[in-house]
């Protein structure tokens, strides 16, 4: 086989600092807008965006040339860089350090995309902590604590 072929969907979560609820409705319009172009740049098209006010989650493809980690770094980065810049919030805005991410089959990209679509309907019945631990538990992962 002469060529590289890949297709690597990520379901990514990360919170902000200490989960503060600073992402209230009145500046996802302008903050999710900006993350989804940052995944553009970065090569990493961005099915969705969507979250709550302490977290958010996004699905997106992996650039072949690119880390998880380098994308994530980026677009966290550039977009705590935006807020702050641009006074979107009333007070200084960082993410928590650290995400998590999930590698998707494409057989459940829909399902994903649904999930994470209906991410305030999902929140009225669980907190993000029991989210979170949901998530660890359903892929396998021990965070040691």
């Amino acid at each position: 086989m002469s060529h590289s072929l890949n297709k690597v969907w990520i379901h990514a979560i990360w919170s902000t600092k200490e989960r503060e609820p600073l992402i209230d409705f009145s500046v996802e319009n302008k903050i999710y807008p900006f993350i989804y172009d940052e995944f553009r740049e970065l090569g990493c098209p961005l099915r969705i965006v969507s979250g709550m006010p302490d977290h958010i989650h996004c699905l997106f493809l992996l650039n072949p040339q690119k880390s998880l980690s380098e994308v994530i770094k980026q677009v966290k980065g550039s977009s705590s860089h935006f807020i702050n810049h641009d006074n979107i919030i009333s007070q200084k805005f960082a993410w928590q350090t650290g995400y998590a991410g999930y590698s998707v089959s494409e057989s459940i990209v829909e399902r994903v995309f649904q999930y994470i679509k209906n991410q305030k309907e999902h929140h009225r019945i669980n907190t993000f902590q029991q989210e979170y631990d949901e998530l660890i538990t359903s892929n396998g992962l021990d965070t040691g604590s």
